[in-house]
């Protein structure tokens, strides 16, 4: 491979970000020159339905009552058609088609029919993968990160680029295990982060409107413990997770109870896999008795793509396809990701297995939430997201906010004698090395539509420093083979080295997961190698989904420092340059526990997340693992010098659990009496809620953003406690020499509960501490 040279800071200028970003825009272009065509909707002031006075066109009426006196009206057949994710119109009544299935992870995607770049928009703002963004542990900033993507698609359905507004996103699946495929689409392994984002995101992606009107619909996905692709020859579309009820209430299923609770979203989607012998999507205690039932979910339930048709063809749940679509509709699934139910559902109504009715209840859903998005008041420019078009796409500020997104996520590893950041002055060449130092496609992960812009590392350092020479090294990040001695020797060459390593979605995507933590192919050689020969410690960037096992770069002094920059979206190459040249402090901090390579030989399909020491079962996550680890959940250094600690707390008032009296006593576990959450009752939880104070300094040099995380620790470990569990977290800017005071709401019966093997939550009497870092404060709980 040739070497590279580069004497100018070219298009792009890192000093000036509004520079960066106007000369960006000219890579693809957000806005071209076309016709808009108009959005569909029904019930136009000239359209039959309104005209003969239908309810259903009736926007004074509610919406239940709306969506009724539609399904009302419509044929079987009619019916039948609109189970499947593209949803047939009704020209009859002027009820247009409708896709239901459009992909918003981090930013719109192309998906067919949903949505589609060929008209007067040709790409939108590709945000950080979500593993990335989650490493900020910033609610303003995810539920801001939710509604540019909402806005813009919003946007899209006006200009008539949409056929659709319900975003089957987010992905708020627990990432139990390092190897997963998918684990960079989620928020990471702990159950309070993965629900803060969901709510978070929902609510900015569904719009903070005080009107009913939804911008968009979220859905959250996939329920529930989903993290497996295909290991050892076990694949989703067949995998039976066995999984106990103390895993699923404390673990599995918290991410989505706060999506629908707290983020009021209007659809959650069943996993392909089994759940205790059940599939996910013909399971009545998750869809019926738990998501619509206990949580209360306004809005519909959808399948993942194809799952009902896999219930019966690879799960062998349903003797027949007829059999699998009455399954699913009746134990609480409204809506197909395919074809199946429409193909099969009339020939399950006509041999009895289900009843019209069964369809009207799922249709009632779906034809509700489709009212909540304005598609039967009329024109949808019309209302209060009528006025977002093609100029609310791509705009300055959600360009700034994907700059802003990796660079809060980006995590410091690694920093030996202060080598970053560097001073742009003394580095008079940089050799900038490694398989995805010049990827554009690599920065966006998966799910991805067309971004605005695209800024590779490599063009980040070529603004910063003038004489800039290029070796991929590989070519690939599979990197089965290797130009180590040219890389060596560019290495020796040059005043710094800068080492783009890491991963792609050739290692790690939906339907692929890792059989190694290790870096792919020859790249730790290389590392080596280059490092060896470079005249100064190197610097390594890590672009991955996942966590890698670089125990050898840790400890490596030849490698001076160690960033993780995930999948860093559109703005990626400028975000990462920033954090090396010192224009940003970096405060991200992992949501994943970083495990060793020895890991690997867990089952993937073992679903428990507490270890048992008998049988040498290390558990699974911050809270349960026992064993090394290479990084530890939260970790991440900054510039800066940050000191944190609780300065005070309040104290549960206990004294309202003395009236009680139709509590039943305590419960005895270990010797442990322990209140059941569900006695305490609502009204007296919001009661015993008590604030905690933690005061954060920036001891300097730079001023940044801190992530204060707090924990909580259970007098022991015994009967299932986890070792600590993240209560809080709060992201705050601090000058250098600054001080501020945090307070954080602390709730007895969220934070000091914990769930017992029988699937009861409970609060346990005694001691709880409260912890920052290693200060801890005991706080009883005693009546």
């Amino acid at each position: 491979m040739a070497v590279l040279s580069h004497h100018d800071a070219g298009t792009v200028v890192a000093q000036t970000l509004l520079l960066l970003l106007t000369a960006s825009s000219s890579l693809l272009g957000a806005v071209v020159p076309a016709l808009a065509a108009d959005p569909p909707f029904s019930c136009g002031p000239s359209s039959t339905a309104a005209t003969q006075g239908y309810a259903f066109c009736d926007a004074t009426l509610p919406v239940a009552q709306r969506a009724a006196n539609l399904v009302a009206r419509l044929t079987t057949a009619e019916k039948v058609a609109q189970l499947g994710d593209e949803a047939a119109g009704i020209p009859r009544l002027g009820v247009p088609a409708y896709k239901w299935w459009n992909e918003a992870l981090h930013g719109l995607a192309t998906s067919g029919k949903g949505l589609h770049f060929n008209g007067a928009v040709r790409s939108a703002t590709s945000f950080p993968q979500v593993s990335l963004t989650a490493a900020a542990f910033d609610d303003d900033l995810w539920f801001r990160i939710g509604q540019a993507i909402g806005r813009e698609a919003r946007a899209l359905y006006n200009l008539g680029q949409a056929e659709g507004l319900t975003m089957w996103s987010p992905n708020v699946n627990i990432y139990r295990d390092p190897r997963w495929g998918r684990g960079q689409e989620t928020p990471g392994e702990d159950p309070t982060t993965a629900s803060r984002y969901g709510v978070a995101f929902v609510k900015g992606l569904q719009g903070n409107s005080s009107a009913s009107l939804l911008q968009t619909s979220a859905c959250c996905k996939h329920a529930t413990a989903y993290d497996l692709e295909d290991w050892g020859g076990v694949a989703r579309y067949n995998f039976d997770a066995r999984v106990t009820a103390q895993d699923l209430e404390d673990t599995y299923n918290p991410p989505f109870r706060s999506c629908v609770v707290d983020g009021k979203a209007s659809c959650v989607m069943c996993a392909y896999t089994g759940i205790n012998g059940v599939p996910a999507c013909a399971n009545s205690d998750l869809l019926t008795k738990t998501v619509r039932g206990d949580w209360g979910l306004d809005g519909y339930v959808a399948s993942d793509c194809d799952a009902v048709a896999i219930m019966r063809d690879a799960q062998r749940y349903a003797p027949t396809p007829e059999d699998a679509v009455a399954l699913a509709l009746k134990l609480g699934l409204d809506i197909d990701c395919g074809t199946y139910m429409q193909q099969h559902a009339a020939a399950a109504v006509q041999q009895g297995k289900i009843t019209e009715d069964d369809i009207d209840k799922a249709l009632n859903n779906l034809f509700a939430v489709r009212m909540r998005l304005g598609h039967f008041d009329g024109d949808p420019r019309a209302n209060i997201y009528g006025g977002l078009n093609a100029a609310d796409i791509c705009t300055p500020d959600h360009r700034a906010l994907a700059l802003e997104a990796a660079q809060d996520g980006i995590v410091l590893l690694k920093n030996d004698a202060s080598i970053l950041p560097l001073d742009r002055a003394a580095v008079a060449s940089a050799a900038v090395i490694g398989p995805n130092a010049n990827n554009p496609g690599l920065l966006i992960g998966n799910y991805f539509g067309p971004p605005c812009e695209s800024v590779t590392p490599l063009k980040g350092v070529q603004g910063y420093v003038k004489d800039v020479r290029f070796l991929a090294g590989c070519g690939s990040a599979v990197c089965d083979v290797a130009d180590t001695d040219q890389a060596a020797a560019l290495a020796a060459s040059s005043d710094y080295v800068l080492l783009f390593m890491g991963l792609s979605q050739q290692q790690e995507s939906e339907g692929r997961d890792r059989t190694s933590l290790l870096l792919p192919g020859q790249q730790q050689s290389l590392i080596t190698a280059v490092a060896d020969a470079a005249k100064r410690p190197v610097i390594l960037v890590l672009l991955t989904g996942g966590p890698v096992d670089v125990t050898f770069a840790k400890t490596n002094p030849k490698i001076g420092a160690i960033l993780w920059a995930g999948y860093p979206g559109q703005a990626g190459g400028l975000a990462i340059a920033r954090v090396l040249f010192g224009d940003h402090n970096p405060g991200g901090r992992l949501p994943v526990t970083w495990y060793p390579e020895e890991f690997t030989k867990v089952p993937m399909t073992d679903m428990r997340m507490r270890a048992d020491p008998a049988t040498g079962y290390p558990g699974r996550s911050y809270r349960f693992y026992q064993g090394e680890t290479v990084y530890k959940f939260g970790y991440g250094l900054s510039y800066s010098s940050y000191s944190r600690r609780l300065v005070s707390s309040g104290k549960p008032n206990t004294d309202l659990l003395a009236g009680l009296s139709t509590m039943p006593s305590p419960a005895a576990e270990e010797g442990v009496a322990s209140y059941h959450v569900e006695h305490i009752g609502p009204k007296r939880c919001d009661q015993l809620k008590f604030p905690a104070v933690v005061e954060v300094e920036n001891h300097g040099p730079m001023d940044g953003k801190h992530s204060v995380l707090v924990y909580l620790r259970w007098a022991n470990a015994t009967a299932g406690r986890p070792a600590k569990q993240l209560i809080g977290f709060r992201r705050q800017h601090l000058k250098a020499g600054e001080k501020a005071r945090l307070t954080f709401d602390i709730s007895p019966c969220e934070h000091f509960s914990r769930v017992r093997k029988d699937g009861n939550k409970v609060v346990d009497r005694g001691s709880h501490f409260l912890m920052v870092d290693k200060h801890e404060m005991e706080i009883t709980f005693e009546v």
